[in-house]
């Protein structure tokens, strides 16, 4: 005899019994199993007496009253692999072996009795039903769900274990509550119950773009983490009308619990000093929003605008079709999508039954109007062998980011009026998805926003301004606040390129449509605003000689633009928007403030001045170095500006390093 896992073992040849138990009725019937080591099953019927040790007896099939624990499950063993013979459904399940869930000591039947688990013939001997891989994959698997489900309920219902908390929860001031379990990590975001008893409602409030107190409105409710819904009336402008009809007049900030109206910063700032801020926020928002409140802003949705149609519009859709659009062969190159002059003055004396002269005329105005463009930029438009193009044809329409399958055909807003919009909109991302200080700006979150949308319909305007109207302080707020813009919308499209020599085709090729021609990063900057200057490391100017956009650029440069110029890294200034009627000053600010951060610092012991690497590539605009430090004094804090003056008034020598520029994204 050999006894393995606890079940006796007999030697090879002789028989091994089990037995096969069904119910019906309440009369239990066996089958007598009788298996052969190495040979298939034979059955036969057989019963138990009422005694657990009785012998079988195969002529009294009626007398069998044997219990239902004095039943064995017995394991054969066929071709040398144990087989599981599972007893019947009726019978409690066997104890699972030392390391996995025990299964419960009894479970009950209907009634309320419990019914033990069954025994063994012999008290020295059990017989054990071994899981397979799967039952056991899954029996562990039940065993982990079951330990989450505690654990659960433990966190949401336990109060009593304070220490228990303390050790397992994390992070409680934020809402998260974080544990682990045997190599599972689960993370809850629990929500405060009183919020959700108590803050129903909805907290609205009108806004404008760089408005000191909604500053402070909006600073405040991000402080005390209140969720609110701002209507910024810059952006949404048809949304000022309603605000109108609410409260009496346009003033902002305009704050709305539900649909009942609080009052401005004066009204908050005196409840809140009071100490009834909190009762009187539970008080109004202690009931879900009716629909009476101020709508949130809805994505997708455009204001209705009435735009003008161009005048000259029926006369373009008339050239659009008539003319022959081919490709030509001009001072040795092939010019594609263009068309004679002489071919559109036929096309206009034929279809408008007007003069040559007055044809020309025509054309010129079409032009003028940015419709069409000489393929050289030789002239507007003149009659006879001279070729121009559509602008929807030029070559360098496929690199622009305003440009959306056709031209904006509408009359040309003026630069101004756009450039206005453009600083509102911008404004108003920059405060809701950048940091107070702005040097760190939420690209993924504008992408996504209604505003960002809007500022993407909002540049197609600009496809035929006329720039050539804008007064030097409008153009230098105009392409200041343009190449900000732009920089955003190029990282949210291409991402920001880590290194100088990525850069310089990332400022190259990012370009937009205005006035109908083409500006790039690098255009604007170095061709506009630095008056047609060589870019660093560049031996080649923007603009060439009879390039339309020189009519465009600044006649001199002001130094202080370097620190108005957002690049999307984080050792550029940070990004702001400027208004052309205080442009000046708010360059002086814009570098006051970068002096003040980081871009100066002043070793008074190595008698150095660590200045910030954008002075050395634009030193053409600064100026001598000595020149330089005595210009900056004007823009330091008090101890900077006195280290410096010592330096430069002790007749000593003074080093200037300049600093590693960091390229990562400002994110």
């Amino acid at each position: 005899m050999e006894v393995i896992n606890g079940e006796l073992l007999k030697p090879a040849g002789e028989e091994k019994l089990g037995i096969k138990v069904t119910e019906s009725n309440g009369v239990v019937d066996k089958e007598i199993i009788k298996t052969r080591y190495g040979n298939e099953n034979l059955s036969s019927s057989a019963h138990f007496s009422p005694s657990s040790n009785s012998n079988v007896n195969q002529d009294d099939p009626a007398g069998d009253t044997t219990k239902p624990e004095d039943i064995i499950a017995v394991t054969p063993k066929i071709n040398g692999y144990r087989q599981t013979i599972q007893p019947d459904f009726h019978l409690p399940k066997p104890e699972a072996p030392p390391g996995l869930s025990p299964s419960p000591p009894s479970q009950p039947y209907e009634n309320g009795d419990a019914v033990a688990r069954s025994k063994s013939l012999s008290e020295s001997f059990t017989a054990v039903d071994m899981p397979s891989i799967g039952k056991f994959i899954k029996e562990r698997s039940n065993s982990l769900s079951e330990r989450i489900s505690k654990r659960f309920s433990s966190l949401k219902f336990d109060d009593g274990d304070d220490d228990y908390m303390n050790n397992k929860v994390k992070s409680f001031d934020s809402g998260v509550t974080e544990f682990k379990i045997s190599g599972l990590k689960v993370v809850v975001m629990l929500k405060s119950n009183d919020e959700e008893e108590q803050i129903k409602g909805r907290v609205s409030f009108f806004s404008r773009s760089n408005c000191r107190d909604c500053t402070a409105v909006r600073s405040f409710f991000r402080e005390i983490g209140l969720k609110f819904v701002e209507i910024n009336i810059d952006v949404y402008r048809q949304r000022e009308k309603e605000l109108i009809e609410r409260t009496g007049s346009s003033q902002v900030p305009q704050i709305f619990f539900n649909d009942k109206l609080f009052g401005g910063l004066v009204a908050l700032n005196s409840l809140r000093n009071s100490g009834g801020f909190e009762e009187r926020l539970k008080e109004m928002l202690g009931k879900k929003c009716s629909g009476d409140a101020p709508a949130p802003p809805v994505y997708g949705f455009d204001d209705h605008e009435e735009e003008s149609t161009d005048d000259m519009i029926g006369i373009v859709k008339v050239l659009r079709q008539r003319l022959p659009i081919q490709d030509r062969l001009m001072k040795m190159k092939i010019v594609k999508n263009c068309f004679a002059g002489r071919e559109m003055v036929e096309v206009l004396i034929h279809h408008f039954d007007c003069g040559r002269k007055k044809a020309v005329e025509i054309g010129k105005q079409v032009a003028r109007k940015h419709f069409i463009h000489h393929v050289f930029g030789e002239n507007d438009f003149e009659d006879g062998n001279h070729y121009y193009r559509f602008l929807e044809h030029e070559p360098f329409i496929p690199k622009c980011y305003n440009f959306r399958g056709s031209t904006n055909d509408s009359e040309p807003k003026p630069a101004v009026v756009v450039g206005q919009r453009l600083n509102k909109i911008m404004s108003a991302i920059l405060e809701s998805y950048a940091s107070d200080d702005r040097r760190h700006v939420d690209y993924a979150g504008i992408s996504k926003s209604e505003e960002f949308r809007r500022y993407v319909n909002l540049v197609q305007d600009l496809h035929r301004v006329d720039l050539l109207k804008l007064s030097q302080d409008e153009k230098l707020a105009f392409f200041l606040n343009l190449h900000n813009a732009m920089i955003i919308h190029a990282v949210i499209r291409v991402g920001c390129p880590e290194g100088a020599i990525e850069r310089r085709s990332f400022s190259s090729n990012f370009q937009y449509i205005v006035g109908g021609s083409s500006f790039s990063l690098n255009t604007i900057t170095n061709g506009i605003l630095r008056s047609n200057r060589r870019s660093p490391y560049s031996l080649v100017k923007p603009f060439g000689t009879g390039d339309k956009r020189l009519e465009v650029a600044l006649p001199k440069v002001n130094p202080l633009i370097h620190f108005g110029l957002c690049i999307g890294t984080r050792s550029s200034p940070t990004v702001r928007f400027f208004t052309s009627q205080g442009i000046e000053a708010e360059l002086r600010c814009a570098a006051r403030e970068f002096f003040q951060r980081s871009g100066m610092e002043v070793d008074l012991e190595k008698r150095t001045v660590y200045l910030t690497r954008i002075i050395k590539w634009f030193s053409g605009d600064f100026g001598q170095e000595k020149e330089i430090l005595r210009c900056i004094i004007n823009y330091l804090d008090a101890t900077k500006a006195g280290l410096l003056t010592h330096l430069l008034g002790d007749g000593g020598p003074v080093n200037i390093v300049y600093q590693d520029y960091d390229w990562s994204i400002n994110s």
